[in-house]
């Protein structure tokens, strides 16, 4: 039987905001995407964060939303009606973007934490267009990364406990598009730690 290699990881950093707590009830109304890095094998390459990135702001899915969860993001809700992308035509510009920047490799997507930007960038890949380029899987938290290396707990897995030399210099904005980048350099950061 021949062994099967694996394809490249191509990581790619994505961040999101909501205006409430799960998707479908409540909408995802912005999300960002940096390209972290690449690994083959055991050598990981970590890339310039800012120049493969997507950002999208959506038009709302209904009509419900938690005004302190759409506080986080700053955005205006009136606007994203008005102005706010198709999720459809977004989904597939992001669909296109992913495998345009993957092509010769497996694409991870990687969130800090990856629980709640996964949960929305998957339904909303899933309900509008029926595809994810990252499979039903391929998603890596930065959360358990770091709390697996450092050999704590998954609860004290916080930025704040971090070594220094582990987090990105740029602020976190809840912009998701900055975020995305800040996070892309963290993640570069996780894979290159030898602690």
């Amino acid at each position: 039987m021949a062994v099967r290699t694996a394809r490249p990881s191509l990581y790619i950093s994505v961040d999101i905001e909501a205006d409430g707590p799960i998707p479908g009830p409540y909408s995802m109304i912005s999300f960002g995407a940096a390209v972290a890095g690449w690994q083959e094998g055991e050598v990981y390459t970590a890339a310039d964060p800012e120049r493969r990135t997507f950002y999208r702001e959506l038009r709302p899915i209904s009509d419900a939303y938690v005004p302190e969860a759409l506080a986080v993001s700053g955005l205006d809700r009136d606007r994203l009606v008005r102005e706010g992308a198709d999720p459809r035509a977004a989904m597939a510009e992001f669909r296109a973007w992913v495998r345009k920047v993957s092509v010769d490799a497996q694409p991870v997507m990687c969130g800090y934490p990856a629980s709640f930007d996964w949960t929305f960038l998957y339904w909303y890949l899933m309900r509008f267009g029926g595809d994810s380029p990252f499979g039903h899987s391929g998603c890596l938290d930065m959360k358990t990364l770091y709390a697996t290396k450092a050999r704590v707990p998954l609860r004290a897995a916080v930025k704040g406990r971090m070594p220094r030399e582990l987090l990105s210099r740029r602020r976190h904005t809840h912009h998701a598009l900055d975020d995305a980048i800040e996070q892309a350099e963290l993640m570069s950061n996780l894979m290159l730690w030898r602690p």
